[in-house]
């Protein structure tokens, strides 16, 4: 494509100069003639310029590009072939940092003996977690990045390049690793994107561990080397802040990185080894080689959020993206774009807030008190929303009225009584102030214990802050309790000091228009255990603007099936044009002898299978379930997966056969592991299933193997590898349809009844409970199968999977080969087989 536009480029430039020789030749041969003019009265030459504009605008557009090209392909030739000036920025990063060093041990030696009065030091120490005065959009531009004057060189153009997306940094760095090995891994410019987490080297920054607090650090400290001039000028004025600035936020390095970045492919790990080799910072260094790359990588929710990709300088413009591991992507735009905060999270949030407040209502400007007291009362409306009361321990006020109640965006605008607000301002002002930042080092100081900055949706008691607010009443000025070792989070919840940050993804999902979400109000026990949720309805409203821009998008994956949802739900709402729309299916790799997928419409004793809510609990079910597995379990090696569609009920059938002794005879010829609630404990399961099945094949005793005792939609059904020995056997117990009693499952197929058209005589609403049911279904069968030379049996257990409408909605690859079979002897024979 790149070749096909240079020639382009070459033969319009080649025409634009042989008509500039032209017109020199009739200007010096062929004098103008007064009398020579259109009808209308207006001279030829005017005519022809306004006809000639585009052309000489595009001609001039062309050239700048090629001098710009030439500049970027010579300086990246430089740095591929001279070692010497690789290292000359590094060298010269050393330097600077050495003559810092000695400098400041100068200034600390001449500062000794000064005598600094304690109390001023105290008070300049605290100055760090005052809001700086804010100015809205109306009064001020706001410039961010690096200085004006660094601009220049790192503005560039924004070539035809391929977004690649996928769920994982694993996964990317897979990708990554293939083009490294390709043909193409020299000549491709690879830009590799991640999240500060990921990519941050500042060890301090790094420390505190939740992404949001690390994304706040960053943006504060970024802040301040621009703010640092503005202070050095006032110094005279007003006495000094100290100012913390990031040691890697340096425009030289970063210009060093990203040329780095483009002369070779790297990967997450290799970009953030160079960023701490060259003290340079990866996050902002990649991104300022994104317009120079032909291809980005980065995680999907990075490309699927507005706000995200506009802040990383992704432009999508006639760009081609490919969303890979798609299968979920309808599910992370809804998560991406909702948001949840418990009672316990409002009223801590509340008690900080005014205790700042509190603090330091004499220093801190009009508009940060302003904006101030308008979250407090958003915060004191949303507790009383819940039925409870901001000044009272949220753990201890019981709710009159437990449910769960649906409401549209305006209607909890208007009965929580904060449709009179400003929202927009209110979250841009939490965006661009850092509050939530200040409110964290506020806490941190004064907020006792670690337990104090522990925030657990469940049951939070808030004793840290009880001690905290008794810290500010006895009135000192010497902070409080030294702080303990760091505690942490269970349920690998990551620490935030305050709930704030939560709450401000909230504020955002309210601004949402009204038709495309709901506010959920769960009211349970006490007002710290109940919650509000926005739950985004219309996903597609996001989607629109990356399929509006690009030149093509691609939705790929392994379990795309059925693809209705992201035609209907996605393209459709969009507002894409059915005839833009291309799709593509293809066979496996492996041969159709290595797959036998059935249908099973009967146990051994003839008894049907159909696992519905009303049947699935019947012993005789559960008891021929059993029956089947035993069976089964002779003649299969290796491993066995068993899907259930639910925890409870892979529980209650695991209970019913010890009763019967079921269990007992599954075991003499598979070990049997459970699939644990924990994501902590499943690693341990899986190794252990892994060790008893080569266990097993080395031994050569009664026992063949292990059968793992799984949930769809579980930690195993997706992203785990059951390959060769480990799943030669993959069973689907029923079908697992989604919960119809769910608030927001109700809420979704209204939503969907009411905005999409009939499909073949079925409500929109029916066909997504199918759909839903299905994808779980393909992606927990698509664990097994792994490589080329891989084999694998799947068991369908409940005769609705052989209905015409179902089946169709198997992957193409498994459905071309899948038997019904209505009796368990002729399945058990091709088993066996």
């Amino acid at each position: 494509f790149e070749e096909k536009k240079r020639q382009e480029e070459a033969q319009l430039l080649e025409l634009e100069e042989k008509g500039q020789e032209e017109k020199k030749r009739l200007v010096t041969t062929e004098p103008g003639h007064p009398e020579s003019k259109e009808a209308a009265g207006e001279p030829d030459w005017v005519t022809a310029f306004v006809q000639k504009k585009e052309e000489r605008d595009l001609v001039e557009k062309l050239k700048e590009e090629q001098i710009r090209r030439k500049k970027r392909e010579d300086r990246l030739e430089k740095i591929r072939h001279n070692v010497q000036l690789k290292y000359a920025a590094k060298r010269k990063r050393l330097e600077e940092d050495e003559t810092s060093r000695l400098l400041q041990l100068s200034k600390e030696l001449l500062s000794e003996g000064a005598g600094v009065d304690v109390l001023e030091q105290l008070d300049q120490n605290e100055e760090e977690l005052l809001l700086a005065e804010y100015e809205s959009d109306e009064e001020k531009k706001v410039v961010s990045g690096l200085e004006e004057d660094d601009d220049d060189d790192l503005e560039e153009e924004h070539v035809t390049k391929i977004y690649y997306c996928s769920r994982t940094h694993s996964q990317l760095s897979q990708f990554v690793n293939e083009v490294q090995k390709s043909p193409f891994g020299k000549d491709t410019r690879l830009v590799s994107l991640g999240s500060r987490q990921n990519l941050c080297v500042n060890e301090e920054v790094r420390r505190l561990g939740a992404l949001q607090l690390i994304n706040d650090r960053c943006m504060e400290m970024q802040k301040n080397k621009h703010e640092k001039k503005s202070d050095e000028e006032n110094e005279g004025k007003k006495r000094r802040v100290s100012r913390t600035v990031c040691p890697f936020y340096s425009y030289e390095q970063m210009q060093f990185l990203r040329d780095e970045v483009l002369v070779e492919v790297k990967d997450i790990e290799q970009l953030v080894a160079l960023g701490r080799d060259t003290k340079a910072c990866p996050y902002y260094g990649s991104r300022y080689a994104i317009p120079a790359a032909q291809m980005v990588v980065l995680p999907y929710q990075m490309l699927l959020h507005e706000p995200t990709r506009s802040a990383a300088g992704i432009k999508l413009k006639d760009q081609v993206v490919i969303i890979d591991e798609a299968h979920n992507l309808i599910d992370t735009i809804t998560s991406i774009h909702s948001a949840e905060v418990s009672g316990s999270q409002l009223c801590c949030a509340y008690s900080q807030l005014s205790q700042y407040l509190e603090r330091y209502r004499k220093r801190l400007k009009a508009k940060n008190l302003m904006y101030i007291k308008q979250i407090l009362y958003l915060l004191e409306r949303f507790v009383a929303m819940l039925g409870g009361n901001v000044n009272q321990n949220p753990s201890c006020q019981a709710v009159s009225q437990t449910g769960t109640v649906l409401k549209s965006i305006n209607d909890f605008l208007f009965q929580s009584q904060i449709d009179n607000i400003n929202l927009f301002k209110v979250q841009r002002y939490c965006e661009r102030s850092l509050i939530s930042r200040r409110l964290f080092g506020f806490v941190e100081r004064y907020g006792g214990p670690a337990t104090a900055v522990k925030t657990n949706k469940e049951n939070q008691k808030l004793v840290g802050l009880q001690n905290f607010l008794m810290t500010l009443q006895q009135g000192s000025d010497k902070g409080g309790p030294a702080q303990g070792p760091p505690v942490e989070a269970e349920n690998d919840h990551l620490r935030t000091a305050s709930p704030l940050m939560q709450i401000e993804g909230f504020l955002s999902a309210l601004t949402n228009a009204n038709q495309d979400g709901r506010v959920i109000l769960n009211r349970q026990g006490t007002v710290g255990q109940s919650s509000l949720k926005f739950l985004l309805l219309n996903p597609a409203v996001h989607f629109a603007k990356v399929v509006e821009e690009c030149r093509a998008v691609i939705i790929a994956g392994g379990t795309m099936q059925p693809v209705a949802d992201f035609r209907e739900q996605l393209l459709s709402c969009a507002g894409v044009d059915p005839a833009r729309v291309v799709e593509f299916s293809c066979g496996h790799v492996i041969p159709p002898e290595n797959i036998l997928p059935l249908i099973l419409c009967s146990g051994p004793s003839n008894q049907q299978l159909e696992f519905t809510y009303q049947t699935r609990d019947l012993p005789q079910m559960m008891d021929e379930t059993g029956r089947i597995l035993c069976n089964l379990c002779n003649v299969v090696p290796g491993g066995v997966v068993c899907f259930f569609p639910s925890y409870e009920y892979e529980k209650q059938v695991y209970t019913h056969w010890e009763k019967t002794g079921l269990l007992t005879r599954l075991a003499t010829k598979k070990k049997i592991f459970q699939e644990p609630k924990k994501a902590n404990q499943v690693e341990q399961v899986l190794v252990e299933y892994a060790k008893c099945i080569k266990r097993c094949s080395q031994g050569g005793g009664q026992m063949t193997g292990a059968l793992l005792l799984s949930v769809v939609g579980g930690k195993m059904s997706e992203g785990i590898n059951f390959s060769d020995d480990l799943g030669r056997c993959v069973i689907m117990v029923g079908m697992p349809y989604p919960n119809i009693k769910s608030p927001e499952l109700q809420e979704k197929m209204t939503w969907l009844d009411k905005t999409m058209p009939r499909a073949a005589g079925q409500a929109p609403s029916r066909v997504l409970i199918e759909n839903l049911c299905m994808k779980a279904v393909n992606q927990s069968i698509g664990r097994a199968i792994r490589h080329q030379k891989d084999f694998a049996s799947i068991l369908l257990l409940d005769h609705r999977y052989a209905r015409p409408a179902t089946l169709n909605k198997l992957p193409q690859w498994i459905r071309e080969r899948t038997q019904v079979k209505p009796a368990f002897g002729s399945a058990f024979a091709e088993l066996r087989k």
